[in-house]
């Protein structure tokens, strides 16, 4: 370790959105990133279908201390937050709705 604190819970104060009921989607985006737009679709769509989810989307360049925090190395990088905050599942790259949707059954 290099002294940097271990994040493994996020909560309102670092997304600035209330949580979701069930699950929480959190994506790590930049402002040129092609896979980026893709993803927000999909998670978009999976919000459409699985109640009690939330997706936010943060722009890593703006939260550089968070990124830096988590980890994050690339964009899209999804977070799968549980309905306390807990991150229980990552993903780097493009997302497929059905291993979205198999990731949230297995997190909530």
């Amino acid at each position: 370790m290099d002294g940097q604190a271990q994040v493994d819970r996020l909560d309102i104060a670092q997304l600035g959105v209330e949580l979701g009921e069930r699950a929480t989607l959190v994506q790590f985006s930049s402002a040129f990133c092609q896979p980026c737009r893709a993803t927000r679709r999909t998670l978009d769509e999976v919000v459409g279908m699985v109640d009690g989810v939330v997706h936010v989307e943060i722009d890593a360049e703006a939260h550089l201390t968070l990124v830096r925090a988590l980890d994050i190395s690339r964009t899209p990088t999804v977070l799968v937050l549980d309905a306390s905050g807990r991150i229980v599942r990552r993903a780097v790259g493009q997302p497929r709705t059905v291993d979205v949707v198999a990731a949230l059954g297995r997190a909530i």
